[in-house]
């Protein structure tokens, strides 16, 4: 258990909604959203990588358990009753979910709080599209799209679909034209669950150059009893060399880039 002792917290309340908030460190706002079964203990290792590296980490609990080790008798499960929850439409191809506005809502309200050029936004397996969705507000400049998961890819169609509006493309497309916006996606080769190569093309069709998608072979990933398909967590190696520990600095380096 990972019980993030070393994070202080605080409640957000938007549309009438209230969640806890876990926040650590100094310097730019970073918004991370977590995946499947919850903040798992993947996700804060992740998390405090990027505090060391110099941010401030916004993290709010949006379902699931705090601190438990990720497996497929927590993962199953949690991913089943997003199929029921209201706040989530996983299929949906040209839409995102309604949590997104209030993703939205938070991520005003951390740039408020941090002030500076504007905040980051890391998504993973089922909250990777809200990244690009958030990026309908000015203040979010650095997305991060980790392994997207929306709409689930029970088709063809739906495989290559990216879970956001068309006006979301529209924007981004002009933000990438007006003030520079880039978008930064990361995942394996061989998912074959979630995050197929059709959705990766439809990024870069319609983003063009301001997409970067960063696509590792599927045997760097940790060794996992499922395909590989979280570069972030559970197919993560944290060394020196390896492919996915080289994904993380890049992704960094973009916040970097983008918020100092």
């Amino acid at each position: 258990m990972d019980l993030l002792k070393d994070f202080s917290t605080f409640s957000f309340t938007h549309l009438e909604r209230e969640r806890t908030v876990y926040r650590k460190g100094e310097g730019p706002g970073v918004l991370i959203m977590h995946e499947v079964p919850g903040i798992s203990v993947e996700v804060a290792h992740f998390a405090r990588r990027v505090v060391d590296a110099g941010f401030t980490v916004f993290m709010p609990n949006l379902f699931g358990q705090v601190g438990v080790k990720t497996s497929p008798l927590n993962r199953i499960p949690e991913l089943l009753k997003l199929c029921v929850n209201r706040e989530f439409h996983v299929l949906a191809e040209n839409r995102s979910s309604p949590i997104a506005d209030w993703l939205r809502g938070l991520a005003r309200h951390v740039h408020e709080q941090m002030g500076g050029r504007g905040i980051g936004a890391v998504g993973m397996c089922v909250t990777g599209n809200f990244a690009l969705t958030l990026t309908l507000d000015p203040w979010v400049l650095a997305p991060v799209m980790g392994h997207p998961s929306f709409p689930l890819p029970i088709t063809r169609a739906k495989a290559a679909a990216c879970h956001v509006t068309p006006e979301t493309f529209v924007n981004a497309r002009r933000r990438s034209a007006g003030d520079g916006l880039k978008v930064l996606g990361v995942r394996f080769h061989g998912d074959t669950l979630f995050c197929r190569a059709p959705r990766f093309a439809t990024l870069r069709r319609e983003l063009g150059d301001a997409f970067e998608g960063i696509e590792l072979p599927g045997a760097s990933a940790k060794r996992a009893p499922e395909p590989p398909h979280s570069v972030l967590t559970i197919g993560l190696i944290d060394r020196a060399g390896e492919p996915t520990h080289d994904a993380v600095e890049r992704i960094l380096s973009f916040l970097s880039e983008r918020l100092r």
